[in-house]
């Protein structure tokens, strides 16, 4: 067997370094000569993939893991409240690896570019590095502001200088009780094992430390005089060398630019289709919800980039840039799944290193070309290391767009240089993120509301949607990894959308079956609605539905004041989200065209009353804030087997089929959408109009088929709103206790994991991670679509005498991606 020369050999043979420590430290890292005038030598990390080019699934993997490893140390609560930060430039990967690995947290890296019009949060100094100042700058100044531990990442824990000022200064700022530091390796000093006990003592806080292995470096007297003599010497050998390699040049080869000589066609392009207003990393917070995002776009990135390989390529380096390594990681990885090829992941870097052609030495070769970026700092070298004489057949160059620049295309600049080496070159370019300054005043007018066709498959007269169109965004993501993020704490449901149900043609027929069997019963509850509405609430009513279950209900209560009466109710659909509220845009919108004391917001059906009691608080706040009066926050509902409202058709829990779909019976609309990065504080709340699933749409069949029905039910709808009239409806919120009931009952401890009736459950099995579905001992048909469900999910059904609701839908209690089987379905425990 071939033995391997560690790359460490060449300094600690002439420095006479010495690398000790755990077994795996050598596999860890090589050693180098740093052109620093602070520091000698340089460990260079075979697994960071910044110096060394190595496969994508071996650098995230040993980020990924190290976050784990955390997340066991702080316990899953803990972990949900976390937040991550990485240091620029060499480990803001790393610490975006160390983040997925936490379970959602989100992250933030230093940085070393300004931001005009980006507040610093921070900034501290890293004493023995090349360029010392790093900057903070979340986009959200509360993201460090928080209770839960800080985890610390970077690529080396030594002295320990860097994370100690990091501590001191934000410790000052946003005091808290507990710190993680993680690096793949702690090579402290004997010296310096104590500091960070002390340290910890001093501020009053618990500080852990997470490495991948343990060693130390020792250095002899005068290393770093040594070093320096070394530096030169062998910097002066490769100056010789490189002008006469530049003179033969001259003398062999056409001098025209890169771009344009025969064999160096320059870089191809590869548009990657980023998710628009997706971050390009953590320099300004990369949330968990964001990352969903990515995890979402990644496949088609990684097919366009495969695509513009050359046939036959062998061996590809995908080439990151600078503080950009994250999305280029991601990117490889996902390309490394899908090509035969093998593929490399590095990044290009402003640290100076000597590069020396022997085996015994971690860096190889060296890349020299100028600053592409524009940086604060001025103009400078910018290097990439190992990849001249690799072997590589393309190299995929990812830059952001704020280094797409001339100088990156000039002759001698990055892409020139590449050139040079491999037979193909491509170039992806990732959007600069960029934070959107907060504006200062709002503006005099909102836009109108969205309207089919053009926005859903109702008719524009039906129903006016006050929402911004999202449609070009991507925004699915895997249920299982929503469901995680939902209940870690690390993302909110509104931040991402449920892959859209494609029903069988059985759950279709038992759909059809459904709607022909319930549509008169749900035409009487309709009119029986809208005459309590227009005897009680205002005869001229602005229905407001709540998008977008009661979509539907308000279109065919317009439908039916119109049949009934002759009324041409203005009608509009909003957005609410629990825990974050109405959109109070919308509801600016609505103040500024009607008046308020007309409004009746509208929804499907109650569970347990939790948007009544959000719709309920959010218009207090709304009206406090804003000085506008006269909304009344009561919703009216179809079906009210909760006894939450007033105001409702009937208190059956019956089978309403609008809920046995998702967008396919609502307009071909997404559920709403609130989420920072794509919804402004001046702009409606987002959603998608789905046409691409024209060809499954039943939207305006439900609806001609329970308003074909408003004539055969006039008499006892009218009936049924004189004796609802004339009874006490005073909510009773039996619902809400039946839920609590049962959350302790099965103990799972969370009511929001507890959803009743049969509309309620439905969304548990098309949009959540069941655990367990309840039933009515006898119920019938209506829960045939219920059964089919739960069959094709793996869900138990469990038969429950006196069970106030027909059904309830139990999502899994603290649920992680362990709780599915290997074939996707629930496991029961």
């Amino acid at each position: 067997m071939k033995n391997v020369v560690w790359t460490g050999t060449w300094v600690a043979e002439r420095l006479g370094v010495e690398l000790v420590g755990d077994e795996r430290l050598s596999d860890l890292l090589g050693l180098a000569l740093r052109r620093n005038p602070r520091r000698a030598h340089l460990l260079v990390s075979n697994v960071l993939g910044k110096h060394v080019p190595q496969s994508p699934s071996v650098v995230y993997g040993h980020g990924f893991a190290l976050g784990r490893r955390v997340r066991e140390l702080l316990g899953a609560e803990d972990a949900g409240a976390a937040v991550v930060l990485g240091y620029a430039e060499t480990a803001t990967g790393l610490g975006h690896c160390v983040a997925d690995g936490v379970g959602l947290a989100p992250y933030l890296h230093s940085t070393r570019r300004p931001v005009p019009g980006v507040d610093t949060a921070g900034g501290f100094e890293e004493s023995h590095s090349h360029a010392t100042s790093h900057l903070l700058l979340p986009e959200n100044p509360a993201l460090l502001a928080g209770a839960g531990p800080l985890v610390l990442v970077d690529d080396e824990f030594s002295t320990g200088n860097t994370v100690l000022n990091t501590i001191r200064d934000l410790h000052a700022r946003y005091p808290r009780d507990r710190y993680v530091v993680v690096a793949l390796v702690d090579m402290r000093s004997a010296a310096d094992l104590g500091r960070l006990a002390e340290f910890a003592t001093e501020i009053g806080a618990r500080v852990d430390l997470v490495t991948a292995a343990r060693g130390t470096v020792n250095l002899p007297e005068g290393v770093l005089e040594k070093g320096q003599a070394l530096v030169a010497e062998h910097e002066t050998t490769e100056a010789t060398r490189t002008t006469e390699a530049t003179e033969n040049t001259k003398n062999t080869k056409n001098t025209e630019p890169a771009d344009s000589r025969p064999g160096h066609p320059g870089a191809a392009r590869v548009e990657l289709g980023w998710p628009r207003g997706l971050p390009d990393g953590g320099r300004h917070g990369f949330t968990p919800g964001q990352r969903i995002r990515l995890d979402a776009a990644l496949p088609a990135m990684a097919a366009r980039v495969a695509e513009a390989l050359p046939e036959g390529a062998r061996r590809v380096l995908v080439l990151g840039f600078e503080e950009l390594m994250y999305a280029p990681l991601r990117l490889a990885r996902e390309l490394e799944q899908v090509v035969s090829a093998e593929v490399r992941y590095s990044t290009t870097t402003r640290s100076p290193v000597l590069a020396l052609d022997d085996p015994g030495y971690a860096i190889r070769t060296r890349l020299v070309f100028p600053a592409h970026d524009d940086p604060d700092d001025g103009p400078g070298e910018r290097y990439a290391y190992n990849v001249a004489g690799a072997g590589f057949d393309a190299v995929v160059a990812v830059v952001d767009s704020a280094a797409d620049t001339p100088a990156l295309h000039a002759p001698g600049g990055l892409l020139a240089q590449l050139a040079e080496h491999a037979p193909s070159v491509l170039l992806a370019v990732v959007p600069s993120y960029v934070p959107a300054r907060p504006s200062t005043e709002r503006p005099s007018m909102l836009p109108e509301p969205l309207r089919g066709p053009a926005f859903s498959s109702y008719a524009p007269d039906e129903v006016g949607w006050l929402l911004q169109d999202l449609s070009d965004v991507t925004l699915e993501a895997p249920t299982e990894e929503r469901e995680e993020a939902i209940q870690s704490g690390g993302a909110h449901y509104a931040e991402s959308l449920p892959v859209e149900y494609q029903p069988s043609p059985q759950y279709q027929e038992l759909f059809q079956t459904a709607l022909g069997t319930s549509a008169a019963r749900i035409a009487q509850a309709v009119g029986a609605v809208t005459e309590l509405v227009l005897a009680e609430r205002s005869p001229h009513p602005v229905l407001v539905s709540l998008a977008r279950a009661g979509t539907p209900v308000g279109v065919l209560m317009r439908r039916w004041a119109q049949h009934r009466h002759g009324l041409d109710l203005p009608h509009y659909a909003v957005s609410i989200v629990r825990g974050r509220g109405i959109d109070a845009n919308a509801l600016r919108w609505l103040a500024a065209h009607h008046d308020p004391a007309d409004v009746v917001f509208v929804d499907g059906w109650t569970g347990k009353g939790a948007i009544t009691r959000e719709l309920t608080e959010a218009i207090r706040e709304f009206e406090s804030a804003e000085g506008v009066t006269g909304f009344d926050p009561e919703i009216a509902v179809l079906a009210d087997p909760g006894s939450c409202v007033r105001t409702y058709g009937t208190r059956e829990d019956f089978l309403i089929p609008s809920a046995c779909l998702n967008s396919t019976v609502s307009g071909l609309i997404s559920r709403t959408v609130l989420r920072s990065d794509l919804v402004g504080e001046y702009d409606f709340h987002g959603a998608k109009f789905y046409r691409e699933l024209a060809g499954s749409d039943v939207s305006v069949d439900f609806l001609d088929a329970v308003a074909a029905h408003f004539p055969d039910v006039a008499d006892a709808a009218c009936a049924q709103a004189k004796e609802l009239l004339a009874t006490d409806r005073t909510p009773t919120w039996e619902g809400w206790a039946a839920v609590e009931r049962i959350s302790e009952e099965y103990e799972i401890h969370d009511v929001n994991l507890v959803k009743p009736g049969v509309g309620e459950t439905t969304r548990v099995l098309l949009r959540r991670v069941p655990w367990k579905i309840l039933a009515r001992a006898g119920a019938g048909t209506d829960l045939d679509h219920v059964r089919l469900l739960a069959q094709q999910r793996g869900v138990p059904v469990e038969e429950v005498d006196e069970l106030p609701y027909t059904c309830v839908g139990l999502i899994h209690p603290k649920y992680t991606r362990g709780a599915t089987g290997a074939d996707g379905k629930a496991v029961t425990v």
